[in-house]
Protein backbone atom coordinates (compact mmCIF):
# COMPACT_ATOMS: atom_id res chain seq x y z
CA UNK A 1 0.00 0.00 0.00
CA UNK A 2 2.76 2.36 0.93
CA UNK A 3 4.71 1.31 -2.12
CA UNK A 4 1.84 2.13 -4.49
CA UNK A 5 1.30 5.52 -2.87
CA UNK A 6 4.97 6.25 -3.34
CA UNK A 7 4.79 5.27 -6.98
CA UNK A 8 1.71 7.42 -7.47
CA UNK A 9 3.43 10.31 -5.76
CA UNK A 10 6.37 9.85 -8.08
CA UNK A 11 4.28 11.27 -10.85
CA UNK A 12 4.75 14.68 -9.19
CA UNK A 13 8.51 14.43 -9.48
CA UNK A 14 9.94 16.63 -12.26
CA UNK A 15 10.70 14.65 -15.35
CA UNK A 16 8.10 11.95 -14.61
CA UNK A 17 5.82 13.34 -17.31
CA UNK A 18 2.65 13.57 -15.20
CA UNK A 19 -0.10 16.22 -15.51
CA UNK A 20 1.38 18.29 -12.70
CA UNK A 21 4.79 18.38 -14.35
CA UNK A 22 3.24 19.43 -17.64
CA UNK A 23 1.35 22.26 -15.96
CA UNK A 24 4.50 23.43 -14.18
CA UNK A 25 6.45 23.28 -17.44
CA UNK A 26 3.77 25.34 -19.18
CA UNK A 27 3.82 27.95 -16.39
CA UNK A 28 7.64 28.15 -16.38
CA UNK A 29 7.74 28.45 -20.17
CA UNK A 30 5.09 31.17 -20.12
CA UNK A 31 6.82 33.15 -17.39
CA UNK A 32 10.18 32.79 -19.12
CA UNK A 33 8.71 33.88 -22.43
CA UNK A 34 7.00 36.89 -20.90
CA UNK A 35 10.17 37.86 -19.07
CA UNK A 36 12.22 37.57 -22.27
CA UNK A 37 9.62 39.61 -24.14
CA UNK A 38 9.57 42.20 -21.38
CA UNK A 39 13.30 42.81 -21.53
CA UNK A 40 13.99 42.31 -25.24
CA UNK A 41 11.15 44.50 -26.50
CA UNK A 42 12.60 47.61 -24.85
CA UNK A 43 16.30 47.50 -23.90
CA UNK A 44 15.62 50.59 -21.78
CA UNK A 45 13.93 48.28 -19.26
CA UNK A 46 17.24 46.55 -18.73
CA UNK A 47 18.91 49.90 -18.17
CA UNK A 48 16.33 50.83 -15.52
CA UNK A 49 16.74 47.53 -13.68
CA UNK A 50 20.53 47.74 -13.94
CA UNK A 51 20.55 51.18 -12.31
CA UNK A 52 18.16 49.92 -9.63
CA UNK A 53 20.39 46.91 -8.99
CA UNK A 54 23.43 49.18 -8.65
CA UNK A 55 21.56 51.30 -6.11
CA UNK A 56 20.60 48.22 -4.09
CA UNK A 57 24.13 46.81 -4.15
CA UNK A 58 25.57 50.18 -3.16
CA UNK A 59 23.08 50.48 -0.33
CA UNK A 60 24.10 47.10 1.02
CA UNK A 61 27.81 47.95 0.87
CA UNK A 62 27.34 51.31 2.55
CA UNK A 63 25.38 49.69 5.38
CA UNK A 64 28.42 47.60 6.33
CA UNK A 65 30.19 48.74 9.51
CA UNK A 66 33.43 49.01 7.53
CA UNK A 67 31.92 51.77 5.37
CA UNK A 68 31.46 54.22 8.25
CA UNK A 69 34.30 56.07 9.95
CA UNK A 70 33.08 55.13 13.43
CA UNK A 71 32.70 51.45 12.55
CA UNK A 72 28.96 51.37 13.19
CA UNK A 73 26.40 50.11 10.71
CA UNK A 74 24.67 52.86 8.73
CA UNK A 75 20.88 53.00 8.70
CA UNK A 76 19.05 51.99 5.55
CA UNK A 77 17.77 55.46 4.63
CA UNK A 78 21.19 57.13 4.81
CA UNK A 79 22.81 54.32 2.81
CA UNK A 80 19.99 54.32 0.25
CA UNK A 81 20.10 58.09 -0.19
CA UNK A 82 23.89 58.14 -0.58
CA UNK A 83 23.92 55.16 -2.96
CA UNK A 84 21.19 56.65 -5.13
CA UNK A 85 22.93 60.03 -5.18
CA UNK A 86 26.21 58.38 -6.24
CA UNK A 87 24.77 56.04 -8.89
CA UNK A 88 22.60 58.84 -10.27
CA UNK A 89 25.66 61.17 -10.17
CA UNK A 90 23.81 63.83 -8.20
CA UNK A 91 25.84 64.82 -5.16
CA UNK A 92 23.10 65.54 -2.65
CA UNK A 93 24.03 64.12 0.74
CA UNK A 94 22.48 63.68 4.16
CA UNK A 95 25.88 63.17 5.85
CA UNK A 96 29.28 64.72 5.21
CA UNK A 97 31.15 62.49 2.78
CA UNK A 98 34.66 63.22 4.03
CA UNK A 99 34.02 62.73 7.75
CA UNK A 100 31.18 60.20 7.97
CA UNK A 101 32.41 57.57 5.52
CA UNK A 102 35.60 55.57 5.93
CA UNK A 103 38.12 54.96 3.17
CA UNK A 104 36.16 51.87 2.17
CA UNK A 105 32.90 53.83 2.13
CA UNK A 106 34.43 56.59 0.03
CA UNK A 107 35.78 53.95 -2.35
CA UNK A 108 32.30 52.48 -2.71
CA UNK A 109 30.88 55.93 -3.44
CA UNK A 110 33.58 56.60 -6.02
CA UNK A 111 32.92 53.26 -7.73
CA UNK A 112 29.18 53.95 -7.78
CA UNK A 113 29.84 57.38 -9.31
CA UNK A 114 32.00 55.86 -12.03
CA UNK A 115 29.53 53.09 -12.81
CA UNK A 116 26.57 55.47 -12.78
CA UNK A 117 28.28 58.08 -14.92
CA UNK A 118 29.70 55.64 -17.42
CA UNK A 119 26.38 53.86 -17.67
CA UNK A 120 25.51 50.48 -16.29
CA UNK A 121 24.83 48.79 -19.61
CA UNK A 122 27.59 50.70 -21.39
CA UNK A 123 30.02 49.26 -18.85
CA UNK A 124 28.56 45.76 -19.21
CA UNK A 125 28.74 45.96 -23.01
CA UNK A 126 32.33 47.20 -22.90
CA UNK A 127 33.35 44.33 -20.63
CA UNK A 128 31.69 41.87 -23.01
CA UNK A 129 33.53 43.49 -25.91
CA UNK A 130 36.89 43.24 -24.14
CA UNK A 131 36.37 39.62 -23.13
CA UNK A 132 34.88 38.17 -26.31
CA UNK A 133 36.00 40.71 -28.89
CA UNK A 134 32.46 41.07 -30.17
CA UNK A 135 29.02 42.15 -29.02
CA UNK A 136 25.85 40.16 -29.22
CA UNK A 137 22.88 41.85 -30.83
CA UNK A 138 20.97 42.11 -27.55
CA UNK A 139 23.90 43.79 -25.80
CA UNK A 140 24.30 46.13 -28.75
CA UNK A 141 20.66 47.16 -28.54
CA UNK A 142 20.99 47.74 -24.80
CA UNK A 143 24.15 49.77 -25.23
CA UNK A 144 22.48 51.75 -27.98
CA UNK A 145 19.65 52.65 -25.60
CA UNK A 146 22.18 53.77 -23.00
CA UNK A 147 24.62 55.67 -25.24
CA UNK A 148 21.99 56.86 -27.75
CA UNK A 149 24.32 56.01 -30.65
CA UNK A 150 22.93 56.46 -34.13
CA UNK A 151 23.02 52.85 -35.23
CA UNK A 152 23.89 49.36 -34.09
CA UNK A 153 27.05 49.46 -36.16
CA UNK A 154 28.21 52.50 -34.19
CA UNK A 155 28.02 50.85 -30.77
CA UNK A 156 31.53 49.39 -30.77
CA UNK A 157 33.05 52.71 -31.77
CA UNK A 158 30.95 54.61 -29.25
CA UNK A 159 31.79 52.26 -26.39
CA UNK A 160 35.52 52.42 -27.00
CA UNK A 161 35.33 56.16 -27.50
CA UNK A 162 33.41 56.64 -24.25
CA UNK A 163 35.91 54.53 -22.32
CA UNK A 164 38.91 56.29 -23.84
CA UNK A 165 37.47 59.76 -23.32
CA UNK A 166 36.53 59.02 -19.72
CA UNK A 167 39.97 57.66 -18.90
CA UNK A 168 41.80 60.48 -20.66
CA UNK A 169 39.88 63.34 -19.03
CA UNK A 170 39.86 61.84 -15.54
CA UNK A 171 43.60 61.11 -15.63
CA UNK A 172 44.47 64.57 -16.97
CA UNK A 173 42.29 66.49 -14.50
CA UNK A 174 43.27 64.21 -11.62
CA UNK A 175 46.96 64.77 -12.32
CA UNK A 176 46.53 68.56 -12.46
CA UNK A 177 44.60 68.61 -9.19
CA UNK A 178 47.06 66.25 -7.49
CA UNK A 179 49.97 68.51 -8.43
CA UNK A 180 48.12 71.56 -7.13
CA UNK A 181 47.20 69.91 -3.84
CA UNK A 182 50.78 68.70 -3.42
CA UNK A 183 52.68 71.89 -4.19
CA UNK A 184 50.02 74.50 -3.46
CA UNK A 185 48.66 73.14 -0.18
CA UNK A 186 51.53 70.94 1.05
CA UNK A 187 49.45 67.76 1.23
CA UNK A 188 51.28 64.46 1.27
CA UNK A 189 51.73 62.67 -2.02
CA UNK A 190 49.13 60.06 -1.11
CA UNK A 191 46.57 62.60 0.03
CA UNK A 192 47.18 64.77 -3.03
CA UNK A 193 46.67 61.88 -5.44
CA UNK A 194 43.57 60.71 -3.57
CA UNK A 195 42.02 64.19 -3.40
CA UNK A 196 42.90 64.94 -7.01
CA UNK A 197 41.49 61.81 -8.58
CA UNK A 198 38.43 61.62 -6.33
CA UNK A 199 37.40 65.13 -7.36
CA UNK A 200 38.36 64.47 -11.00
CA UNK A 201 36.12 61.38 -11.22
CA UNK A 202 33.33 63.18 -9.39
CA UNK A 203 33.66 66.22 -11.66
CA UNK A 204 33.76 64.43 -15.02
CA UNK A 205 30.79 62.30 -14.01
CA UNK A 206 29.00 65.46 -12.86
CA UNK A 207 28.45 63.93 -9.42
CA UNK A 208 29.41 66.83 -7.18
CA UNK A 209 30.63 64.63 -4.32
CA UNK A 210 33.55 66.23 -2.48
CA UNK A 211 35.70 65.31 0.48
CA UNK A 212 35.39 68.70 2.19
CA UNK A 213 32.42 69.73 4.29
CA UNK A 214 32.39 73.13 2.56
CA UNK A 215 32.65 71.59 -0.94
CA UNK A 216 35.11 73.86 -2.82
CA UNK A 217 34.57 77.17 -1.03
CA UNK A 218 38.10 77.01 0.38
CA UNK A 219 39.37 77.08 -3.21
CA UNK A 220 37.17 79.96 -4.34
CA UNK A 221 40.19 82.07 -5.34
CA UNK A 222 42.27 79.20 -6.74
CA UNK A 223 41.80 78.92 -10.48
CA UNK A 224 44.19 75.94 -10.58
CA UNK A 225 41.54 73.96 -8.72
CA UNK A 226 38.24 75.41 -9.88
CA UNK A 227 38.97 75.73 -13.60
CA UNK A 228 40.13 72.10 -14.16
CA UNK A 229 37.07 70.91 -12.25
CA UNK A 230 34.83 73.20 -14.31
CA UNK A 231 36.43 71.90 -17.52
CA UNK A 232 35.83 68.29 -16.48
CA UNK A 233 32.22 69.07 -15.60
CA UNK A 234 31.57 70.75 -18.94
CA UNK A 235 33.23 67.95 -20.93
CA UNK A 236 31.31 65.27 -19.07
CA UNK A 237 28.04 67.15 -19.24
CA UNK A 238 28.16 68.06 -22.92
CA UNK A 239 27.48 64.44 -23.89
CA UNK A 240 29.61 61.62 -25.28
CA UNK A 241 28.17 61.79 -28.83
CA UNK A 242 29.24 65.43 -29.07
CA UNK A 243 32.71 64.76 -27.67
CA UNK A 244 33.27 61.82 -29.99
CA UNK A 245 32.08 63.71 -33.03
CA UNK A 246 34.28 66.70 -32.22
CA UNK A 247 37.30 64.42 -31.84
CA UNK A 248 36.45 62.50 -35.02
CA UNK A 249 36.11 65.63 -37.13
CA UNK A 250 39.14 67.40 -35.65
CA UNK A 251 41.57 66.20 -38.29
CA UNK A 252 39.05 66.77 -41.07
CA UNK A 253 38.52 70.34 -39.89
CA UNK A 254 42.25 70.97 -39.98
CA UNK A 255 42.43 69.76 -43.58
CA UNK A 256 39.33 71.45 -44.96
CA UNK A 257 38.94 74.38 -42.56
CA UNK A 258 35.28 73.48 -41.95
CA UNK A 259 33.53 71.83 -39.02
CA UNK A 260 31.03 69.38 -40.53
CA UNK A 261 29.14 68.85 -37.32
CA UNK A 262 25.70 67.29 -37.11
CA UNK A 263 22.71 69.33 -36.01
CA UNK A 264 22.80 67.67 -32.58
CA UNK A 265 26.39 68.73 -31.99
CA UNK A 266 25.79 72.27 -33.22
CA UNK A 267 22.70 72.68 -31.04
CA UNK A 268 24.45 71.27 -27.99
CA UNK A 269 27.58 73.39 -28.31
CA UNK A 270 25.78 76.65 -29.14
CA UNK A 271 23.17 76.26 -26.40
CA UNK A 272 25.77 75.18 -23.84
CA UNK A 273 27.96 78.22 -24.51
CA UNK A 274 24.94 80.55 -24.45
CA UNK A 275 23.74 79.18 -21.11
CA UNK A 276 27.22 79.32 -19.59
CA UNK A 277 27.60 82.97 -20.57
CA UNK A 278 24.07 83.83 -19.44
CA UNK A 279 24.55 82.13 -16.08
CA UNK A 280 27.89 83.84 -15.52
CA UNK A 281 26.52 87.30 -16.29
CA UNK A 282 23.36 86.89 -14.22
CA UNK A 283 25.21 85.43 -11.24
CA UNK A 284 27.66 88.30 -11.27
CA UNK A 285 24.95 90.94 -11.58
CA UNK A 286 22.72 89.55 -8.85
CA UNK A 287 25.44 88.61 -6.34
CA UNK A 288 27.94 91.40 -7.06
CA UNK A 289 27.29 93.28 -3.81
CA UNK A 290 26.15 90.35 -1.62
CA UNK A 291 28.65 90.28 1.27
CA UNK A 292 27.99 86.59 1.89
CA UNK A 293 28.96 85.53 -1.66
CA UNK A 294 30.71 87.85 -4.15
CA UNK A 295 30.55 91.16 -2.31
CA UNK A 296 33.90 90.87 -0.52
CA UNK A 297 35.88 89.49 -3.48
CA UNK A 298 38.02 91.33 -5.99
CA UNK A 299 37.18 91.57 -9.69
CA UNK A 300 38.99 88.38 -10.63
CA UNK A 301 37.32 86.47 -7.80
CA UNK A 302 33.89 87.71 -8.83
CA UNK A 303 34.37 86.70 -12.46
CA UNK A 304 35.91 83.33 -11.59
CA UNK A 305 33.23 82.34 -9.11
CA UNK A 306 30.39 83.64 -11.28
CA UNK A 307 31.60 81.39 -14.10
CA UNK A 308 32.15 78.47 -11.74
CA UNK A 309 28.65 78.75 -10.30
CA UNK A 310 27.19 78.93 -13.80
CA UNK A 311 29.05 75.78 -14.86
CA UNK A 312 28.12 73.88 -11.69
CA UNK A 313 24.47 74.94 -11.91
CA UNK A 314 24.13 73.16 -15.22
CA UNK A 315 25.11 69.70 -14.07
CA UNK A 316 27.63 69.16 -11.30
CA UNK A 317 26.88 70.35 -7.78
CA UNK A 318 30.23 71.59 -6.52
CA UNK A 319 30.01 75.07 -5.04
CA UNK A 320 32.62 77.72 -4.34
CA UNK A 321 29.98 80.12 -2.96
CA UNK A 322 27.54 79.66 -0.10
CA UNK A 323 24.37 78.68 -1.97
CA UNK A 324 22.20 79.14 1.11
CA UNK A 325 23.28 82.79 1.36
CA UNK A 326 22.38 83.69 -2.21
CA UNK A 327 19.54 86.03 -3.08
CA UNK A 328 16.18 84.49 -4.00
CA UNK A 329 16.57 85.81 -7.54
CA UNK A 330 19.88 83.96 -7.93
CA UNK A 331 18.34 80.76 -6.60
CA UNK A 332 15.51 81.03 -9.13
CA UNK A 333 17.95 81.64 -11.97
CA UNK A 334 19.99 78.66 -10.79
CA UNK A 335 16.85 76.52 -10.77
CA UNK A 336 16.25 77.42 -14.40
CA UNK A 337 19.80 76.46 -15.37
CA UNK A 338 19.58 73.20 -13.41
CA UNK A 339 16.28 72.26 -14.99
CA UNK A 340 17.72 72.63 -18.50
CA UNK A 341 20.82 70.64 -17.57
CA UNK A 342 23.50 69.53 -20.02
CA UNK A 343 23.89 67.48 -23.18
CA UNK A 344 22.16 64.24 -24.08
CA UNK A 345 23.86 60.85 -23.55
CA UNK A 346 26.35 62.32 -21.10
CA UNK A 347 26.71 62.47 -17.35
CA UNK A 348 24.47 65.51 -16.99
CA UNK A 349 20.84 65.62 -15.92
CA UNK A 350 17.94 67.96 -16.62
CA UNK A 351 15.72 68.00 -19.67
CA UNK A 352 18.87 68.54 -21.77
CA UNK A 353 19.98 71.52 -23.85
CA UNK A 354 18.73 70.04 -27.12
CA UNK A 355 15.23 69.74 -25.66
CA UNK A 356 15.41 73.39 -24.62
CA UNK A 357 16.68 74.43 -28.07
CA UNK A 358 13.98 72.46 -29.90
CA UNK A 359 11.22 73.99 -27.77
CA UNK A 360 12.66 77.47 -28.35
CA UNK A 361 12.71 76.85 -32.11
CA UNK A 362 9.09 75.64 -32.02
CA UNK A 363 8.00 78.75 -30.11
CA UNK A 364 9.82 81.01 -32.56
CA UNK A 365 8.20 79.26 -35.53
CA UNK A 366 4.75 79.60 -33.97
CA UNK A 367 5.27 83.30 -33.25
CA UNK A 368 6.34 83.84 -36.86
CA UNK A 369 3.38 81.85 -38.16
CA UNK A 370 5.57 79.31 -39.94
CA UNK A 371 4.06 75.86 -40.62
CA UNK A 372 7.18 73.94 -39.53
CA UNK A 373 10.00 74.47 -37.03
CA UNK A 374 13.54 74.89 -38.29
CA UNK A 375 16.88 75.51 -36.64
CA UNK A 376 20.32 76.08 -38.17
CA UNK A 377 19.00 75.40 -41.67
CA UNK A 378 17.34 72.10 -40.79
CA UNK A 379 13.63 71.30 -40.44
CA UNK A 380 12.56 69.55 -37.26
CA UNK A 381 10.20 66.60 -37.53
CA UNK A 382 6.90 66.56 -35.59
CA UNK A 383 8.01 63.57 -33.50
CA UNK A 384 11.04 65.54 -32.28
CA UNK A 385 8.78 68.32 -31.07
CA UNK A 386 6.49 65.83 -29.33
CA UNK A 387 9.44 64.20 -27.57
CA UNK A 388 10.82 67.54 -26.41
CA UNK A 389 7.43 68.66 -25.15
CA UNK A 390 6.88 65.35 -23.35
CA UNK A 391 10.24 65.50 -21.60
CA UNK A 392 9.72 69.11 -20.51
CA UNK A 393 6.17 68.61 -19.25
CA UNK A 394 7.06 65.40 -17.42
CA UNK A 395 9.93 67.23 -15.75
CA UNK A 396 7.71 70.11 -14.69
CA UNK A 397 5.09 67.71 -13.38
CA UNK A 398 7.59 65.73 -11.35
CA UNK A 399 9.20 68.84 -9.88
CA UNK A 400 5.88 70.42 -8.91
CA UNK A 401 4.54 67.20 -7.39
CA UNK A 402 7.70 66.62 -5.36
CA UNK A 403 7.77 70.25 -4.19
CA UNK A 404 4.17 69.99 -3.05
CA UNK A 405 4.95 66.85 -1.03
CA UNK A 406 8.05 68.36 0.59
CA UNK A 407 6.19 71.53 1.51
CA UNK A 408 3.58 69.34 3.20
CA UNK A 409 6.04 67.29 5.26
CA UNK A 410 8.66 69.92 6.15
CA UNK A 411 8.84 73.47 7.44
CA UNK A 412 11.40 74.63 4.87
CA UNK A 413 10.72 77.72 2.78
CA UNK A 414 9.29 77.50 -0.72
CA UNK A 415 12.44 78.70 -2.47
CA UNK A 416 14.62 76.22 -0.56
CA UNK A 417 12.27 73.33 -1.31
CA UNK A 418 11.98 74.24 -4.99
CA UNK A 419 15.75 74.54 -5.27
CA UNK A 420 16.31 71.15 -3.63
CA UNK A 421 13.70 69.43 -5.77
CA UNK A 422 15.04 70.81 -9.05
CA UNK A 423 18.58 69.91 -7.99
CA UNK A 424 17.51 66.32 -7.31
CA UNK A 425 15.52 65.92 -10.53
CA UNK A 426 18.31 67.44 -12.65
CA UNK A 427 20.92 65.35 -10.77
CA UNK A 428 22.88 68.51 -10.00
CA UNK A 429 23.59 68.24 -6.29
CA UNK A 430 23.62 71.90 -5.31
CA UNK A 431 21.84 72.42 -2.01
CA UNK A 432 20.66 75.19 0.27
CA UNK A 433 21.41 72.92 3.21
CA UNK A 434 17.98 71.49 3.99
CA UNK A 435 18.47 67.94 2.68
CA UNK A 436 19.78 66.47 5.93
CA UNK A 437 16.97 68.15 7.92
CA UNK A 438 14.16 66.73 5.80
CA UNK A 439 12.07 63.92 7.32
CA UNK A 440 12.49 60.40 6.03
CA UNK A 441 9.52 60.71 3.70
CA UNK A 442 10.98 63.86 2.17
CA UNK A 443 14.35 62.20 1.62
CA UNK A 444 12.64 59.27 -0.08
CA UNK A 445 10.96 61.74 -2.45
CA UNK A 446 14.39 63.09 -3.38
CA UNK A 447 15.65 59.52 -3.87
CA UNK A 448 12.86 58.87 -6.38
CA UNK A 449 13.54 62.17 -8.14
CA UNK A 450 17.27 61.45 -8.46
CA UNK A 451 16.58 58.01 -9.91
CA UNK A 452 14.00 59.25 -12.41
CA UNK A 453 16.16 62.22 -13.33
CA UNK A 454 19.17 60.01 -14.09
CA UNK A 455 17.48 57.43 -16.27
CA UNK A 456 15.24 60.03 -17.88
CA UNK A 457 11.46 60.32 -17.92
CA UNK A 458 11.21 58.99 -21.47
CA UNK A 459 13.38 55.96 -20.63
CA UNK A 460 11.30 55.19 -17.57
CA UNK A 461 8.00 55.50 -19.40
CA UNK A 462 9.17 53.35 -22.30
CA UNK A 463 10.59 50.80 -19.86
CA UNK A 464 7.24 50.47 -18.10
CA UNK A 465 5.20 50.28 -21.30
CA UNK A 466 4.08 46.72 -21.93
CA UNK A 467 4.11 46.99 -25.70
CA UNK A 468 4.05 49.51 -28.50
CA UNK A 469 0.74 50.24 -30.15
CA UNK A 470 0.52 51.39 -33.74
CA UNK A 471 -2.72 53.07 -34.76
CA UNK A 472 -3.80 51.88 -38.21
CA UNK A 473 -6.27 54.67 -38.79
CA UNK A 474 -6.50 58.45 -38.47
CA UNK A 475 -9.10 60.22 -36.35
CA UNK A 476 -11.10 63.22 -37.61
CA UNK A 477 -9.21 66.49 -37.13
CA UNK A 478 -10.63 69.28 -34.98
CA UNK A 479 -8.92 72.31 -33.45
CA UNK A 480 -9.78 73.41 -29.92
CA UNK A 481 -9.37 77.03 -28.85
CA UNK A 482 -5.83 77.68 -27.57
CA UNK A 483 -5.09 80.58 -25.27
Amino acid sequence: MTYHRHRAGARGVPGAGGPLEKEIAIVVTTVRGRAHSFFSAHPARTVVLAFAAAVVIGTGLLMLPAAAEDGAATNVLTALFTSTSAVCVTGLAVVDTGTYWSGFGEGVILALIQVGGFGIMTLASLLALLVSGRLRLRLQLTAQAETKSLGIGDVRRVLLGVAGTTLMVELAVGALLALRFRFGYAHTIGDSVYLGFFHAVSAFNNAGFGLHADSLTRYAHDAWVTLPIAAAVILGGIGFPVLLEMLRHRNRARATGRKNWTLHTKLTVITTVALLVTGTVLTGLMEWTNPATLGTQDLWGKLLNSFFHSAMSRTAGFNSLDVGAMHASTLLMTCMLMFVGGGSAGTAGGIKVTTFAVLAAAMLAEVRGEPTSAVLGRRLGPHVLRQALTVALLGIGLVMTAALILLSVSAASFEAVLFEVVSAFATVGLSTGITADLPGSGQLVLVALMFIGRIGPITLVSALALRERTRRYELPEERPVIG
